[in-house]
Order: structure tokens, then C-alpha cells, then sequence
């Protein structure tokens, strides 16, 4: 009870603090107010309003906010996300254009589930759904989770790639940004040992940990330095009373963010003192650089506590993907079982999440593959951010990884159909004999 104690507080004070925002905000602005000219009345007006706002998106998910977009026809298209595929721990949904007839590239967008929304690669689906069907994985946010809906860990995770791959077919192409990478790895390889006919046409590895020890960074000294007894009693907590999910443990998305605040607090605070002067001086508008970034930056989701240990433990301590020693329900996973999807990996030259050297690590795990099926990417200047959803990601990579995929989008021979081929080369001979 104590966690779940620790886990309404935190929710208290947030509520506490969006409270006192409304409240200076709604006093600040009460017309008889405006008989003094005095600054401070306008400044403690500028403070509610951005206090209010910040700790108010905080348990907000963000809307995707892609309304509809101009095709080549020169018409405005209606765009729709549709759930293709419903579990309880995530939806497959695809982003529908009304009146478009269906684009020969269809992606699957792997979303991080790592603290934000996956509305956090808002900008990828844009730049990608001009020419392209996309899909994407839409974590939920643990606190909504009934405790009936059982665990999610690493492994769970990776069953649900396999069932949204399958879900598919064999002409997607896949792109993991982050987190997900060395899991999609592993489903990818997962499908070439128990339903080779169900895998993706191509692989694409966007800043992801793959082998966290190739290149350390803040995180994956974080990650080696903490014990997992440490991990558990001290980022876990129960989820409170008033969500669906009450008793589920989770890493809580509010603990996450004080972390992500942290890393770089003083620019944090500059950023918002500026605000509440552009506010103060009738600059700020609903939708400026600030809000836009923020709103997104600061709604956060809580993770199942044993997905995100077991992530600590397996893919940052044990370096199970990077040793090729994943498995999954007692199966081992093996990436060299991979042969016919072609797989690129990008990196940035200034990421210090994913630093260069963890994500090319892939190509060297995959021995069964040919290398003219593989291909890597250090975008130079780039950060974490830029190499998904930045002006990197527009102007370089993005261009790279279509033609990528362009250039593996050929006809492909299944497992079933080699197999069958083999065995008509095998009974030939013998027909002919028998001639």
C-alpha cells in the first residue's frame, strides 16, 4: 500500500499545482484587477497560465492532430486512424486517407514504449504518409490497464511484433526508432524460425540499443551502475485508486519525467521562464514553438514495471540481443536464422541516448544474411531526436530509407516456395529416369 500511497501523491501534487495555476490565472484576470497598472498582475496571470498547462498535459494523451493532407491529385485527403489490431497493452493502427487508392509501400512504425506517447513520432507519420500506408504501434498507458490483463515484459512485447508482422504479411517494411530496436530485431528473427513466410520484406534500425555496451553513454551507465533490487524498490510503484489499472506495479510516467527534466534542468527552466514572459507580454499563442513542443514533451505514460525491468535486465545488463542469447516462452532466438530481409541501421553522430556504434551492431549478428542485404547510416550533426522526427530526419534520412526499401521491394521467393521448388528439382531426375 505504501507504493500506491507514494503513487497518489505524486498525483496530488501534480493536481495541487495545476490547481494553483488555474487559480493565480482566473484571480489575475478578473476585470476589476485592470484598474491597477501594476506588472505583477500580468505576470502572475502569465505564471497560472503556463503552470496550468503544464502540469494539466501531464496526464493528458496527446491526439495525433494529422486532420488530412494534400495528395497529388491537389485535393484535401481526410485522414482516420483506424485500430487494425486491438490487445491490451498496445493497438496496430493503421492512418487511413479517404479517396486515395492504396500506396505500394506499406510500413509498420515500431513506437518506443518508453515513458511518451507514441503521438512522440507525430512528424515521422507525416513525412512518411504522403507516399506511404502507414502503421504504428499504439502503446497504452499502464495506469488504464486492468490487473486482469496479466504481465507485459520483453518478451510479451515481442510476441505482439510477431502477431502485428503477421497481421501484415510479408510486403511490409518495418522501421524501429529507439527503444524497440533490438526487440523488433528479435521478433524479425523469431518469425524466420517459426513462420519464415510471415516476415517482413525489410528492417530498418533507427537509434536503437542494440548492443548498449558497443558505445556507453549516461543511460547505459545508469543502467550498469543500479542493481535491479535498487531498480524495483525505489521506480516501482502501485498504480492509485483512481485509475482502471489500480494495484498494477508500473514505472510511473511522472517519476520518468522528473528523470527526463533533470538531464538538462537548467534549459528546462529557461524555457519556461521565457514563456511566461512571451505570455506576460502577449507574445505566446496556443499553438507557438514552446506549447508545441511541451504539450508532447511533458505527457507522459507509465510502463509496466516488468517490461521496463526486464528491459534493464535483459537488453542493458545481460546483453541478451547483443549475444544473440534472447529467448522467448524458453525458445531460443536466433538472429543468424534471418536470411532474406534486408536491414539498414541509422545512427547520429551526436545521439547521446543511442550513441553511434549500438545500432550498427546489428548487421554483425546477422551471419545468415548476405551483406549486400544490409546497410548502415551515420547522419552527421544529428541527435536523438533528429534522426526520427528532425530536420535530419526530413531532409536526409528519410530519402535514404525509402530508397532503401525501394531497392528490396523486388519479388521475393517465400520459405513454402523454395521448399517446393526444392523438392520438384529432387523428384525431376527421377521422372525423367523413369521415362
Amino acid at each position: 500500500m505504501r507504493y500506491m500511497a507514494t503513487y497518489d501523491f505524486m498525483e496530488t501534487v501534480r493536481n495541487t499545482n495545476q490547481w494553483l495555476g488555474a487559480t493565480a490565472r482566473t484571480m489575475a484576470s478578473y476585470p476589476g484587477l485592470a484598474l491597477i497598472p501594476h506588472p505583477g498582475i500580468r505576470w502572475m496571470e502569465a505564471w497560472g497560465t503556463v503552470t496550468e498547462r503544464t502540469f494539466e498535459r501531464m496526464v493528458a494523451k496527446p491526439d495525433w492532430g494529422i486532420d488530412s493532407f494534400t495528395c497529388e491529385d491537389g485535393k484535401d485527403h481526410i485522414v482516420t486512424p483506424k485500430t487494425v489490431v486491438s490487445k491490451p497493452f498496445g493497438d496496430l493502427i493503421h492512418f487511413e486517407v479517404a479517396g486515395r487508392k492504396t500506396q505500394p509501400r506499406r510500413i509498420l512504425l515500431v513506437a518506443p514504449m518508453s515513458g511518451h506517447y507514441a503521438t512522440l513520432l507525430r512528424s515521422t507519420v507525416k513525412s512518411l504518409i504522403t507516399n506511404c500506408e502507414v502503421y504504428v504501434t499504439d502503446w497504452h498507458n499502464a495506469r488504464d490497464i486492468p490487473v486482469s490483463a496479466g504481465k507485459f515484459d520483453v518478451e510479451d512485447y515481442t510476441l505482439y511484433l510477431v502477431e502485428f508482422m503477421r497481421e501484415l504479411g510479408p510486403d511490409t517494411h518495418v522501421i524501429a526508432v529507439c527503444q524497440p530496436a533490438p526487440l523488433t530485431l528479435a521478433a524479425t528473427a523469431y518469425l524466420a524460425a517459426e513462420d519464415p513466410d510471415a516476415q517482413p520484406r525489410t528492417l530498418t534500425l533507427i537509434g536503437g540499443p542494440i548492443d548498449p555496451e558497443a558505445a556507453p553513454t549516461e543511460v547505459t551507465d545508469f543502467g550498469a551502475r543500479v542493481t535491479m533490487g535498487q531498480l524495483e524498490e525505489s521506480m516501482c510503484q502501485r498504480v492509485g485508486f483512481r485509475y482502471a489499472g489500480v494495484g498494477r506495479r508500473v514505472y510511473p510516467g511522472l517519476l520518468q519525467l522528473s528523470s527526463f527534466i533533470a538531464m538538462n534542468s537548467d534549459t528546462h527552466a529557461r524555457a519556461f521562464r521565457d514563456q511566461i514572459m512571451r505570455v506576460a507580454r502577449g507574445e505566446a499563442s496556443e499553438r507557438d514553438k514552446h506549447n508545441k513542443f511541451y504539450d508532447e514533451y511533458l505527457a507522459v505514460m507509465d510502463m509496466p514495471a516488468e517490461f521496463y525491468l526486464s528491459t534493464v535486465d535483459r537488453i542493458f545488463k545481460r546483453c541478451e540481443i547483443a549475444n544473440n542469447a534472447f529467448t522467448v516462452a524458453g525458445k531460443h532466438v536466433d538472429i543468424g536464422k534471418i536470411t532474406n530481409v534486408a536491414v539498414k541501421t541509422v545512427e547520429g553522430t551526436n545521439d547521446d541516448i543511442s550513441a553511434p556504434g549500438q545500432c550498427v551492431a546489428a548487421l554483425d549478428l546477422l551471419t545468415g544474411l548476405p551483406d549486400s542485404m544490409k546497410a548502415s547510416h551515420l547522419e552527421p550533426g544529428a541527435g536523438h531526436y533528429g534522426i526520427f522526427a528532425g530536420r535530419s530526419w526530413r531532409n536526409n534520412i528519410r530519402p535514404l530509407v525509402l530508397n532503401f526499401i525501394d531497392s528490396n521491394s523486388g519479388a521475393r521467393q517465400t520459405a513454402s516456395a523454395k521448399a517446393a521448388a526444392k523438392s520438384a528439382a529432387k523428384a525431376a531426375p527421377k521422372d525423367t529416369a523413369a521415362a
